[in-house]
């Protein structure tokens, strides 16, 4: 039972920021604007959380400390997310290269950042984040310790964010216009939508999700950051399109995901699965594979917001 406790925990590392980071490249792309940037934003949000944590940890610790590093996370991904807009949206830019773009000045940035502060591009934090046990719900049976024992705040954000997410997508006037301007922007300006201001409504909120999807990952899983979130940004983009850039879908394929890196990653504490003859690379090739496999059936399916990519002329019409 334990080794199931732990391998349940070790899922919602890996399963939370898949879902945050794929959940912020579905509004950026329901509005038009597709974001292969996620990388990036993740990269530079980890950055001056993890960057606010080491300077403020002598003064402060616990789930107030994760919280306001989130909270600089989040706004650093929004205005880092402001260069797409502009490019993409303003300038009308290939977002494909825009994107790449970004992708390689974020490593590039923190790096240069880091050797700035430290002297070294490696920024190391004290983890004073993981609660042992949630007062009263840690004492249920079976869920308390699956859920609320040796757990991370960002767990139930993440949930929260995810709930969130599809009421705004799904049920308001908001998510209704997002999705109007991805789907037929000139349709959407006839009745007096503004498309550029929900497109940057979208980028927005991307980055601001991306740049807390980035801390997330990193805080439960290391004491140090290193520039660097180890491609889950693009492995979100995976779980969006194997989600069909819907939020219910991306829950699940985001969970899909995150069991096979979980696989990879905790296969030594199953007994049945260590003792098989097989090299740990293989492992470690699995989540990879699988993402191809589940893509190429994805993509026979998969239905794209239909201006997304395209940039709005609204002389074009």
């Amino acid at each position: 039972m334990n080794t199931i406790f732990f391998l349940f925990q070790q899922t919602m590392y890996f399963f939370i920021p898949l879902l945050i980071v794929a959940l912020a490249g579905m509004f950026s792309e329901r509005g038009g604007i597709v974001n292969i940037a996620l990388e990036g934003t993740m990269i530079i949000g980890a950055l001056t959380g993890i960057l606010l944590i080491n300077i403020a940890g002598d003064s402060m610790s616990g789930q107030g400390l994760l919280l306001l590093a989130l909270l600089m996370a989040g706004l650093t991904g929004l205005v880092f997310s402001l260069l797409l807009g502009y490019a993409a949206i303003n300038l009308k830019a290939n977002q494909i290269i825009v994107g790449t773009a970004l992708n390689l000045l974020s490593p590039a940035v923190s790096i240069f950042v880091a050797r700035i502060f430290f002297g070294v591009q490696q920024i190391t934090f004290s983890n004073t984040f993981r609660i042992e046990s949630v007062p009263i719900l840690g004492d249920i049976p079976i869920l308390g310790p699956m859920l609320f024992q040796n757990a991370y705040l960002t767990t139930y954000l993440g949930i929260l964010i995810f709930v969130i997410s599809w009421v705004l997508l799904s049920r308001t006037r908001f998510g209704l216009r997002l999705r109007a301007c991805g789907e037929h922007p000139q349709a959407a300006d006839s009745v007096g939508i503004n498309v550029y201001r929900m497109r940057y409504a979208g980028v927005l909120l991307s980055g601001f999700l991306g740049g807390i999807g980035g801390l997330i990952f990193v805080i439960p899983t290391s004491t140090s950051f290193n520039a660097s979130v180890s491609g889950y940004g693009f492995l979100a983009l995976a779980v969006l399109i194997f989600g069909q850039w819907k939020p219910g879908k991306i829950f699940f394929a985001a969970l899909f995901f995150a069991v096979t890196k979980m696989l990879a990653s905790a296969y030594s504490g199953i007994p049945l699965i260590n003792q098989l003859p097989i090299s740990n690379n293989v492992y470690k090739m699995v989540p990879y594979i699988l993402t191809l496999i589940a893509l190429a059936f994805a993509s026979k399916r998969s239905r794209a917001p239909k201006a997304a990519g395209q940039p709005y002329n609204p002389g074009g019409r």
